[in-house]
């Protein structure tokens, strides 16, 4: 994690770099920021650091900007912008089942990125109750072994899952069928049939050996706040 003391650090860096090119003096930048000579040289040496303000005037003076500061490990480590489709393909971003619920995905938790034909992705109907709209719309993941045993044989262990983020209204997909949602659990996603009962959603299965679970929809919640999104395909594994 990043603290104010690395930006610090990472400026010091950067006015020392500057200094070793001949493009700054310590002289020069404290005329320009308007702090005596020996304040500056103090932050250069680890003497004293500088206060929000003072960082503010320093990399207002020399043009810096504070992402320049970060390094590209960290700022990649937390995007959320998935990569640029390419061609007909879309690209669909896998994650492990405790990430499927986020609202936004970040680059850390993306274990691969996975091709999808985009005409057969827009085919799809969105129906999205609640906030959806920022919500990156597809991902993908791989239910635990658990889960899909408990699906079995709508599931099997290894299979991956891709989710429809903006389609948590719980109404069938198609008519006369039962709709797999991915629905959060605890701190994971988990794969279910799933109705309402009052305040409380019914977690169905698809083996007869598997509990029905059932999930209390918290207070001022709708139930629809639990539902990941429907599962719009299956990938087994061969």
């Amino acid at each position: 994690m990043l603290h104010f003391r690395d930006l610090q650090e990472a400026l010091r860096q950067l006015l020392w770099d500057r200094i070793g090119s001949g493009e700054l003096t310590g002289m020069s930048l404290a005329q320009k920021t308007g702090f005596r000579q020996a304040h500056i040289s103090n932050f250069l040496n680890r003497k004293r650091g500088l206060s929000l303000e003072g960082m503010d005037r320093v990399l207002r003076v020399e043009e810096i900007s504070v992402l320049d500061l970060v390094p590209p490990a960290e700022i990649n480590a937390r995007a959320s912008i998935p990569p640029p489709p390419e061609d007909e393909y879309a690209n669909i971003l896998l994650v492990d089942p405790q990430h499927a619920g986020q609202a936004q995905i970040h680059a850390r938790d993306v274990l691969e990125v996975l091709k999808f034909k985009q005409s057969f992705l827009r085919r799809m109907r969105e129906d999205a109750q609640g906030q959806r709209a920022n919500w990156l719309r597809f991902v993908m993941m791989k239910p635990s072994r658990s889960c899909c045993e408990s699906m079995w044989p709508r599931l099997a262990p290894g299979c991956t899952v891709l989710i429809d983020r903006h389609y948590n209204a719980l109404a069938p997909y198609h008519r006369g069928e039962q709709t797999m949602y991915a629905v959060q659990n605890g701190n994971e996603a988990i794969v279910r049939y799933v109705t309402v009962s009052e305040t409380t959603l019914v977690l169905r299965p698809e083996s007869q050996s598997a509990q029905v679970r059932l999930l209390r929809v918290p207070v001022n919640g709708t139930p629809c706040e639990l539902i990941v999104g429907r599962v719009a395909y299956v990938s087994m594994e061969t």
